[in-house]
This record gives C-alpha cells, sequence and structure tokens, in this order.
C-alpha cells in the first residue's frame, strides 16, 4: 500500500497530481505567499558581513578585505584609518575609502593598479570585514584595546569588561567621543567624560552611561613623576589621582624614603618649560624642612622629576639636571 501511495494519489498517477499542484501554485491568491522574510531574518542579514556588491559605505576604522584578481601579493585585509585613508603596497599614495561605497572603491583601485601599470586588467573585490559603524573603539589604558561590535544596547562598564579592564597607569576618567547613531538618540553632547573612580565604586546608572554603535572610548594614561637619586627605589609612579596631582612626600614614600647619605637641603624638582635654557626649570626644595613640617608639601605635576642628590656628590649638583634627565629617561624607558 504504502508503494502505490508513493506513485498515486487516490488513483491519481503521480504526474498529473505534480501537475495539479503546480498548477494550483500559480492560481492562488496572492494572500496566501508570504511576501516578505520574516523581520529576524532581517535582523540577521544586517549582521552579516556586506558582500562587494553591496551599497554599503566605508568608515574609518573600518577593516576591508580587499581580493584582487591573481594578485595575492597585495590581496588581504587591510584598516582604514582615523583619517579615512589606506595605504596599499606599490601604490605611493594613500587612498580615502571612507565616505564611499565598496563598490566604488573595488572600482578605485583598479584604476590605480591600472594607471601606474602595476596590473593591466584589474578586477578587485572588497568587503567589510569589519565596521565601525556597528562596533566601538576603546584605546587607551585598557588592557585589550581595540574595536568591539556592538548589536543593541551597550554601557560603559560592559565595553571595560570586554577590554579586559584597566591598566595600572590608567587616569580616572574616560572620554567618549559620540558617533551618529548617539547624536541621533538625543545625546546631548558630542564628547561626554566619565569619572570612573565614581563609576567603578558606585556602579550608579548615571556614570555607567549608555554606549552607541559608532561612538570612540578613550581612557587617558594617568601622569608619571619620576623619583631619582640617592633614593632606595628609583622609578616611575603614577599619579592615581587625576587633576590632584602628588605631594613630594607622597613620591618620597613611594620610592621607599631616601637613603641615609641624600643631601636633602639641595633637594630640586625639574619641570618642562619651553622658556627656560634646555627647556627645563629647577626648582629647589629644602626637604629636610619638609619632612620635619616646617615647610608646605608642594605638588608635583605629571612628567616631573623629583631629584635628591647625594652628599657623596654634591661636586656634581652642576650636572645634576643632565643626570636627573637622564636617570628619568631610563626609568622611563625600562619602566614596568
Amino acid at each position: 500500500m504504502s508503494g502505490r501511495l508513493c506513485l498515486y494519489f487516490f488513483g491519481v498517477p503521480s504526474s498529473l497530481f505534480l501537475s495539479l499542484i503546480a498548477a494550483y501554485g500559480q492560481s492562488a491568491s496572492p494572500a496566501h505567499v508570504p511576501s516578505a522574510a520574516p523581520a529576524w531574518s532581517a535582523a540577521f542579514e544586517t549582521r552579516t558581513t556586506p558582500g562587494p556588491d553591496t551599497d554599503t559605505v566605508i568608515h574609518p576604522d573600518d577593516v576591508l578585505d580587499i581580493n584582487i584578481l591573481d594578485v595575492p601579493e597585495l590581496s588581504r585585509q587591510y584598516r582604514v584609518s582615523p583619517a579615512g585613508t589606506v595605504l596599499l603596497p606599490l601604490v605611493p599614495v594613500p587612498l580615502h575609502p571612507a565616505g564611499m561605497r565598496v563598490t566604488d572603491f573595488s572600482a578605485l583601485v583598479a584604476k590605480e593598479l591600472h594607471d601606474r601599470g602595476l596590473v593591466t586588467d584589474a578586477k578587485v573585490l572588497t568587503s567589510i570585514a569589519s565596521s565601525r559603524a556597528e562596533s566601538v573603539a576603546i584605546t587607551g589604558a585598557v588592557k585589550l584595546p581595540q574595536i568591539y561590535p556592538v548589536f543593541g544596547e551597550t554601557t560603559l562598564l560592559d565595553i571595560l569588561s570586554q577590554a579586559e579592564g584597566l591598566t595600572d597607569d590608567a587616569s580616572n576618567i574616560a572620554i567618549i567621543s559620540r558617533g551618529e547613531v548617539a547624536l541621533q538618540s538625543g545625546t546631548p553632547s558630542r564628547n561626554e567624560t566619565v569619572d570612573l573612580t565614581k563609576l567603578l565604586e558606585s556602579g550608579k546608572a548615571e556614570y555607567n552611561v549608555k554606549i552607541y554603535s559608532g561612538d570612540r572610548i578613550t581612557i587617558p594614561r594617568a601622569g608619571i613623576v619620576y623619583v631619582v637619586g640617592a633614593v632606595n627605589k628609583p622609578g616611575g609612579y603614577t599619579i592615581k589621582s587625576s587633576g590632584q596631582g602628588m605631594t613630594v612626600l607622597q613620591a618620597i614614600a613611594l620610592a621607599e624614603d631616601i637613603k641615609s647619605t641624600a643631601k636633602r637641603d639641595k633637594t630640586v624638582v625639574i619641570r618642562g618649560d619651553p622658556t627656560a635654557p634646555g627647556g627645563h626649570r629647577q626648582t629647589p626644595l629644602d626637604l629636610k624642612k619638609i619632612l620635619a613640617g616646617k615647610s608646605p608639601d608642594p605638588v608635583l605635576q605629571a612628567n616631573d622629576i623629583l631629584f635628591v642628590p647625594d652628599s657623596e656628590g654634591v661636586k656634581a649638583l652642576h650636572h645634576g639636571l643632565e643626570a636627573a634627565l637622564q636617570a628619568a629617561t631610563l626609568v622611563a624607558v625600562y619602566r614596568p
């Protein structure tokens, strides 16, 4: 019985049955035929990598997959710079794909290769491997700075978590440069600053701001104060509280105190000053009085050098600036 059902349907030959079905399908009312893909399907398609035949517009920080037929040496991925340019090998001038459609950029690459005599008949296919238009860039003092895809609403803490948190020399602020999506969503300004100390300590929603695709997050590095000379642990020390600085006594404490041979009353702070000879200015300090509480504890600024000379080298004080600068440079290079 089952075999007969494969060939006949209530005695009607299978070929005739299929013909009837086809005729019914052609005469069926359009109301019975789905006119569009489901909404979830369209949403999924917007997340797929755009093909070379689309009208997708290229943005700064996009990663382009450029495939040049029969030229594997040039076929690879290229990142569009923040300025919107791409530099291809053998092409001496940067190309400007930002704002162009991928098809137009493919034609531009083919023309450049042809006009420069590199490829006679260049066939170029360009697609967008990853796009800042659907992602968020985070740079600066985070452990894994890069571009992260965003598919929906997210927050600053979410992005910081993806970037594996802050580095030890991170400042306590995040600078958010808003993209077009954020501005269209009602974000009041193009640049926003968030206090990371309050965010991490309180976790309040007012500090955990919404992040939109196209935003760029920058975590500045905190300033460094260099302590060199007759201290137990010379080095560069991070100013943890941005804007508040670090005092001389705090710097001495981080350097694990001064040596017994230190010339306390000959201590100097070396600070960059374009108007001073050599571009640096020396400010003498009487560390002995500061330690005794008889003088105010000065606040150091980022990139200041606190130089505590050794009493055994007092004769070399005239060369103290050069010695301190060299020591601070070594500290900056080898600082962990």
